[in-house]
């Protein structure tokens, strides 16, 4: 029996333990939730191991160490235990993303070990809604992306993701774990896009992660010859009406505090703020 405090790598038996502590916070945790609803616990199938954190044998905290690395529900001594498994297993993820702030103090523990980062966006407003907005109109022609038109969103999700992150996601294996991830969205009915007369990108959006109680759209993108011409906003708001008819009763974002556009547009569907992500790019 486990008594006063431990952490360990949790195992498929564990699954229903972790689920609880996944579902106190369904909104913040939709990403992670996501994940282990379909891959259960078990490391390979997941891409990442969970780490558990536990205070008189009652799992209370976790962290998703996989591409990402990410404090669930994590109280302070759970992130210094998660912090200390981490540096002595050395830096294996390309980011760490959570709540900002026990994601602030696993990166102050971390960094003299794995730093330094290339880029630390300290706030990031978490944006949630749960109805359609009165007084904006969904674009009528922001549609689901179709298999065959793979070819035509590609670039568009390449260009958003270098223009968001920094660097190109066909860095490193040619694009191919991109290109899959890309194509599950689109062959799961979760990729948006309003096309031009000649086939091109206007307006893209994807719902990334999606559980039964919450769905996170991401991927938001505009082409740079549209911008300032009012598209972002009805294209928003008719993502969010097949996200909310067919995906999950609430939807949610985030977004860098320094995006003012982007915030003001989120806001004008409905999105509210209800709390603060932070991210540590490598």
């Amino acid at each position: 029996m486990l008594t006063q405090t431990t952490s360990r790598v949790l195992e498929p038996g564990d699954l229903e333990a972790a689920l609880a502590v996944l579902d106190r916070e369904p909104v913040a945790n939709a990403f992670v939730t996501a994940r282990v609803r379909i891959a259960g616990l078990d490391p390979w199938r997941l891409g990442g191991e969970m780490w558990g954190w536990y205070e008189d044998g009652t799992l209370t905290s976790l962290c998703y160490a996989g591409a990402n690395l990410v404090p669930i529900c994590a109280t302070p001594r759970a992130v210094r235990a998660f912090a200390d498994r981490a540096r002595r297993a050395g830096r294996r993820c390309s980011s760490i993303v959570g709540p900002a702030e026990p994601t602030a103090l696993l990166w102050r523990l971390l960094e003299p070990g794995w730093g330094p980062a290339r880029e630390v966006r300290a706030r990031q407003p978490l944006m949630v809604t749960d109805r359609m907005p009165a007084d904006v109109a969904p674009d009528p022609y922001v549609r689901r992306v179709r298999k065959d038109e793979m070819e035509r969103i590609m670039p568009a999700c390449v260009a958003m993701f270098t223009e968001e992150v920094g660097i190109s996601p066909l860095a490193g294996d040619g694009g191919l774990l991109y290109q899959a991830r890309v194509a599950e969205l689109v062959g799961s009915g979760r990729s948006f896009a309003r096309f031009d007369a000649d086939g091109r990108v206007v307006f893209k959006a994807e719902v990334g992660a999606a559980t039964d109680r919450a769905c996170q759209i991401q991927g938001v993108w505009v082409a740079p010859e549209h911008r300032g011409r009012g598209l972002a906003a009805p294209g928003m708001a008719a993502v969010l009406r097949y996200a909310l008819a067919d995906v999950a009763p609430v939807v949610s974002l985030y977004v860098n505090d320094f995006n003012t556009a982007a915030r003001s547009t989120y806001r004008k569907v409905g999105f509210r703020e209800t709390g603060t992500f932070m991210s540590v790019l490598f």
